[in-house]
């Protein structure tokens, strides 16, 4: 029997609660440092930016706005805009906007172009140097906060979404203010929250799991539950789901970085390589899917484990697990982010399968299983 050990690379430091975002100044301003602040034009343009803009400012030597996932060219030009300039990074924004900050805050200290640097496409191994990085979600879902990874994305020259990743890239500080999500729209609370909870659920179901990181797993997946149904009320139940969901997305983070993901990402990052879409609500749209899959595969560790899900999650048993999961995350969803949307061409879809894997599944999903995953999520023309 193999030996199935785990390794857990946490923050430094995390700092967790509503208002919490109201220590970031003291934590800058008690080790004076050139600091770049990377952030979203939405935080920008916050009520939580407006109290804060004052005092933060007196810290940072200026800023840089994110609007999308980042390209190694972007981040090249960060690199040569302030190298030499800078000697401590704060990320303020959804999962795009810390994952910039990250790769930014590694190359910097990097001799080569990103593109150099990246998995899949790479030839040149990442050193363990990193600028210090304080981590701040306004967006409950990637748990960038607390990953080794940092996502970089080129839908037009080499078509890769791929990740920089050394354990040293954690960042050092996370921030986790649930106060942040407040006001976001149905659409992004939904799109990223199922996000994080598809990166629990893989990694609950991964091959490379064990107790260790199923029991985070499963805790993150509690927490999903309780928020799910009231992520957009602006009451204290509101209050208490986004709390929970920032926790889940943090939980999320902890335990992919353990045990990895799954097809439904083997799938969503050949997808992202090639289309605009958001990433949460693809791995949203390719998890209702996957679930029905789960059905028909009598891989016996799955069916235990889901078995076990069911008895946690709602305590109680059920014949079809996965059915009654999926039938539950959609009645229960504050926005039905599957229904319509965009649509992929075949050759789009033949692309994304010629590159697409099962990576840590517990079953080795077939290409056809994987098309049928990719029809039954977007209309195909």
């Amino acid at each position: 029997m193999s030996e199935n050990l785990s390794e857990l690379y946490s923050n430094q430091q995390t700092l967790f609660g509503r208002g919490s975002l109201k220590k970031l100044v003291p934590l800058l301003s008690a080790q004076p440092l050139s600091t770049l602040l990377f952030c979203s034009r939405s935080f920008l343009q916050s009520q939580a930016y407006e109290q804060l803009k004052t005092a933060l400012n007196a810290q940072i030597i200026g800023y840089e706005i994110v609007s999308h996932e980042a390209s190694p060219d972007e981040i090249d030009a960060w690199v040569t805009r302030w190298r030499g300039h800078v000697d401590r990074v704060v990320a303020i924004g959804g999962g795009s906007v810390l994952d910039a900050a990250k790769a930014f805050s590694a190359i910097v200290q990097h001799p080569l172009p990103t593109a150099r640097y990246l998995e899949k496409v790479g030839d040149t191994p990442l050193q363990p140097v990193t600028l210090p990085l304080i981590a701040v979600p306004t967006t409950a879902g990637t748990g960038s906060e607390v990953t080794q990874n940092a996502v970089v994305t080129d839908q037009h020259l080499i078509k890769v979404k791929a990740s920089l990743r050394h354990p040293v890239f954690v960042p050092q500080v996370a921030i986790l203010d649930p106060d942040l999500l407040k006001g976001a729209p149905d659409r992004i609370l939904a799109s990223c929250a199922i996000d994080a909870f598809t990166h629990l659920f893989e990694g609950y179901l991964s091959r490379k799991g064990n107790l260790f990181t199923r029991q985070f797993a499963l805790n993150g997946m509690q927490q999903f539950v309780r928020a799910w149904p009231a992520l957009n009320r602006e009451d204290e139940a509101g209050d208490n789901a986004r709390e929970a969901m920032i926790m889940a997305s943090w939980l999320g983070g902890i335990t992919l970085s353990m045990a990895g993901l799954g097809v439904i990402h083997g799938i969503a990052g050949e997808l992202g390589a090639i289309k605009p879409f958001h990433h949460g609500e693809a791995c949203g749209r390719l998890l209702f899917p996957f679930l029905d899959l789960l059905e028909s595969h009598p891989h016996p560790q799955q069916q235990q484990l889901m078995q076990a899900l069911q008895a946690t999650l709602f305590n109680n048993a059920s014949e079809s697990p996965a059915r009654h999961l999926r039938e539950w995350l959609q009645r229960e969803a504050i926005m039905p982010f599957w229904q319509e949307g965009p649509t992929l061409s075949r050759d789009e879809v033949a692309w994304i399968l010629a590159r697409s894997n099962s990576k840590n599944s517990l079953v080795d999903y077939s290409e056809e299983e994987q098309r049928a995953m990719l029809e039954q999520a977007w209309r195909v023309i």
